[in-house]
């Protein structure tokens, strides 16, 4: 739940850059959003044994590294959004959450079992 949260979150930063010309300050924190959402896709896209996933995002992730981060031309910075953006919406429709298995209660009787 709270990868999904995340995406939509990153989404939602992604539309703001790609609607609105942000000052640098914006750039930094939209860079930390979508540096920690890319994070969490590739150890969701890991579990999942999804590998092409891993690498997208890492990419993501390496592009949108705040420590990284260089000066590029605006229409280059709305491409990459863009792109990202279409990355995220996929991945809410590709990478599901798996659900969580209970563990059995040795206190559980089940149907096969006999008593002693």
């Amino acid at each position: 739940m709270p990868t999904i949260i995340m995406k939509y979150v990153s989404i939602a930063a992604l539309l703001t850059a790609v609607l609105w010309s942000a000052p640098l300050d914006y750039r930094v924190l939209l860079s930390f959003v979508i540096t920690i959402s890319a994070v969490a896709v590739i150890t969701q896209a890991a579990h999942a044994h999804k590998y092409a996933w891993v690498v997208l995002f890492a990419g993501i992730a390496t592009i949108f590294n705040p420590i990284l981060t260089g000066a590029l031309p605006r229409p280059v910075y709305l491409w990459i959004d863009v792109a990202c953006l279409a990355a995220f919406t996929s991945s809410l429709l590709v990478l599901k959450n798996q659900p969580i298995l209970s563990i059995a209660s040795i206190t559980d009787r089940t149907p096969g079992s006999e008593s002693l």
